[in-house]
């Protein structure tokens, strides 16, 4: 695909300067270990030359010897200087590079301040280059409610989650922001309204608070602290000897894994956002210190009114999470309802097969496992046919030709 020979392109090339600069780093140590050896030679030789003339006793040829080789110092220094900056001139082309790339969404100056009032997806589609992982999704996430999204790995359910923040566009159908397409909506609104909370917070090597001001550069002392009592975390930080001015280490490495999510939804909260989107913002904690934050999360949306899209793998947590539970399969949207409701009476087999595997606290009760067979179609280039067609019990001949429509329930 384009994209597997784009990133296949990149290594070689990236391999290729790699190879030429450890070669101009081998040839300047090789020349500057020559001139030391040649030079130490000729030192060596010409102290013997006066020894034997009697010029020079031998203590004086030793210590000619000595004060040559030791003053090499800083040539060999200056050589392994020649190589670091090398090093560091690559990786400042690097980050130069990436500072000069224009982004692949351009922000909306001329839009519209829209209010968010909820979020629907009509019948979108969206292709990296010609890969498409989204086909005709349609999703309404209404305001003040919780939407859990579920499904497999490569699903696309990430994807998803960053066209409604709009980092991308997308390529066929519509996202609204409120009432009006996202792409008509000015992106400082957008973002002033929307927050992210990913599986790891990225942390710097910097303090507490400005790791939590990154979301809004602007905010003050007061509102940082004001971010941190909604997340419950200003009690955590009171009790520091430095308070909000405490290092947090290298990617947080001095915080554990529950105060480094704290601060993801501290930071997420620094906004006043009214829709935050959360993809696995648990999955990497134990399962007390998951309770903790689905609770802190679930507070702050009765507190405030805010809307959640929530993304997981753990079924009991979308249950127990959400209003609305949406199921997706190879980048479609196969099956959406109440919480409670899909889990009594889900219709397609493979959210089916899903709640099936869920184990059961009691050891002695055997699961009635749904167990699917047949091969999982390719995500690359699907055919314009059920794209569940391979595992699905119920197939009938007409699933091998035909893209069923959503059918509504109940």
């Amino acid at each position: 695909t384009a994209r597997a020979e784009g990133i296949t392109a990149h290594s070689e090339t990236l391999g290729e300067k790699q190879k030429a600069m450890k070669y101009r780093e081998g040839v300047t140590v090789g020349a500057a270990n020559t001139l030391i050896v040649l030079t130490a030679l000729a030192v060596l030789g010409v102290s013997i030359r006066l020894y034997q003339s009697g010029q020079l006793g031998a203590e004086g040829v030793l210590i000619c010897t000595l004060s040559a080789l030791s003053s090499f110092g800083p040539v060999v220094a200056l050589a392994n200087l020649g190589a670091s900056l090398t090093q560091v001139f690559a990786s400042a082309d690097r980050v130069l590079d990436l500072l000069d790339e224009d982004p692949v969404t351009a922000d909306v100056t001329d839009g519209a301040d829209t209010t968010f009032t909820g979020a629907q997806a009509e019948h979108v589609s969206f292709a990296y280059a010609k890969e498409e992982v989204l086909h005709d999704l349609s999703l309404t996430i209404p305001e003040k409610k919780i939407v859990g999204i579920t499904g497999r790995s490569g699903s696309g359910k990430s994807t998803f989650l960053r066209l409604l923040m709009r980092f991308w566009d997308v390529s066929n159908g519509t996202i609204r922001f409120g009432e009006r397409d996202i792409r008509a909506v000015n992106t400082a609104a957008l973002r002033a309204q929307e927050s992210l909370v990913t599986q790891e917070t990225e942390l710097f090597d910097d303090t507490i608070e400005n790791n939590i001001r990154i979301a809004r550069r602007d905010a003050t002392r007061a509102e940082v602290e004001a971010a941190c009592r909604k997340a419950a975390l200003d009690g955590f930080i009171n009790s520091l000897p430095k308070g909000y001015d405490t290092p947090v280490g290298e990617l947080g490495g001095a915080l554990s894994g529950g105060e480094r999510q704290r601060i993801g939804v501290a930071r997420a909260l620094a906004l006043n956002p009214k829709f935050i989107v959360c993809d696995e913002p648990v999955s990497a904690l134990d399962v007390s210190i998951q309770a903790q934050i689905l609770n802190l999360l679930q507070d702050l949306q009765e507190e405030r009114g805010l809307t959640y899209m929530f993304i997981t793998h753990d079924l009991s947590v979308v249950h127990h999470f959400s209003n609305d539970i949406a199921v997706m399969y190879l980048g479609k949207l196969i099956e959406k309802a109440p919480s409670d409701e899909l889990f009594k009476n889900p219709t397609h087999p493979y959210t089916q097969a899903l709640l099936s595997a869920i184990p059961l606290p009691n050891i002695h009760k055997k699961l009635d496992r749904v167990i699917l067979k047949g091969e999982i179609t390719s995500p690359i280039e699907p055919k314009p046919v059920c794209r569940f067609a391979n595992r699905c019990p119920y197939a009938k001949d007409i699933c091998q030709t035909t893209d069923p429509e959503p059918v509504q329930v109940g």
